[in-house]
């Protein structure tokens, strides 16, 4: 085959229609997923750079998606989970012919005058949001302004699951809570400990919830008992320590589930290993210390931001266009078990 490969050499690969293809580069979702794989692959294989896969996304003009690079975190551990999203987002965006452009910002208002700078200089096409948070006055600005957009995180205090002005993925932190809290009730513990973030953090508030309900619905202790069960701190691995001397202090647990991997380090060290602890994120901390953790599936996050920016929605929500194809991503994550970091059944 000379030359760069074409739509055509894709389709005869894949044993498909040119128009299969052009679906599944521009809306993948009407693909059957088996056939949208055979389509992809052959664009693997092929070296295809399907820049016509942008079409949809705002201006046409620079194919570039920018995102916010966050501030490095002190200790090192909960900044990996967005680093593995970036990675994960670059490498499928280059497949479907995108470029990723890093910025920075020192808070929201700062990241607001990016967005107003790169869109008045057409450096990009779309944008997409981390770190959502309540009140959070980035979606605002750009929803304001008609931008395409796409935020890994729900519009947390607007109305999460069904909020019809902008397009998210979220990955289900309530579910996984839920399963780490009762993976230890499943072995016969009943006061299960809980580390969170202050009230407020819509993403702690989520995962909290899945510890409240896992302990309410197995009635593993009274409702009295429960409330000292708790202790909030601020994320990081000696806040982490001195939550759970404040939490042993006040009563005993058989366990811990955390918000993150770093309150749960924390945790660890503030017990010397004598507390089962979960964390959340499974960061290469809890992975190199054999602590058990709730897995984010980041590759498949990265997969739903990049449908919901070139594919029929275009990164912007249309009310009038009548699209039914789904505004939403929810991703369930999985709980990752390991012996380190637990007593149970290691003694």
């Amino acid at each position: 085959m000379g030359g760069q490969p074409t739509v055509s050499d894709v389709a005869d690969a894949a044993g498909v229609s040119r128009q299969t293809v052009s679906n599944v580069l521009n809306t993948p979702a009407i693909v059957r997923p088996e056939t949208r794989e055979r389509v992809e692959a052959a664009i693997r294989t092929l070296g295809y750079r399907p820049h016509a896969s942008a079409r949809r996304l705002r201006t046409q003009k620079s194919s570039t998606i920018g995102i916010r690079l966050d501030p490095l975190t002190q200790d090192g551990i909960s900044g990996s989970v967005l680093d593995r999203f970036l990675h994960s987002l670059t490498e499928q965006a280059d497949r479907k012919g995108l470029r990723v452009l890093l910025f920075t910002a020192a808070g929201p208002e700062d990241e607001i005058e990016q967005f107003r700078r790169l869109s008045d200089g057409a450096d990009v096409d779309a944008f997409v949001l981390t770190s959502t948070f309540h009140g959070d006055p980035r979606t605002e600005w750009l929803i304001e302004h008609g931008q395409s957009f796409v935020t890994f995180g729900r519009p947390w205090g607007i109305d999460d699951m069904t909020d019809p002005l902008h397009l998210w993925v979220d990955v289900d932190g309530r579910a996984g809570l839920r399963d780490a809290t009762r993976h230890f009730l499943d072995l016969g513990l009943r006061r299960i400990g809980y580390l969170g973030w202050p009230e407020g953090s819509g993403t702690g508030d989520d995962r909290r919830a899945g510890w409240l309900e896992a302990m309410r619905s197995a009635r593993a202790v009274d409702e009295a008992t429960l409330a000292v069960l708790e202790e909030t701190a601020h994320d990081g691995v000696t806040f982490g320590a001195a939550a759970m001397r404040r939490l042993a202090d006040r009563t005993e647990v058989d366990a811990v589930v955390c918000a993150s991997d770093s309150l749960a380090l924390g945790a660890l060290t503030a017990s010397g290993g004598r507390v089962p602890v979960i964390g959340y994120d499974d960061t290469p901390v809890a992975a190199s210390l054999g602590f058990s953790s709730v897995r984010q599936p980041l590759d498949a996050v990265a997969a739903g931001v990049l449908d919901l920016l070139t594919g029929a929605h275009g990164g912007r929500v249309r009310p009038e266009s009548g699209i039914d194809d789904p505004r939403h991503r929810l991703v369930a994550p999985r709980l990752v078990v390991r012996e380190g970091g637990s007593l149970i059944g290691g003694r």
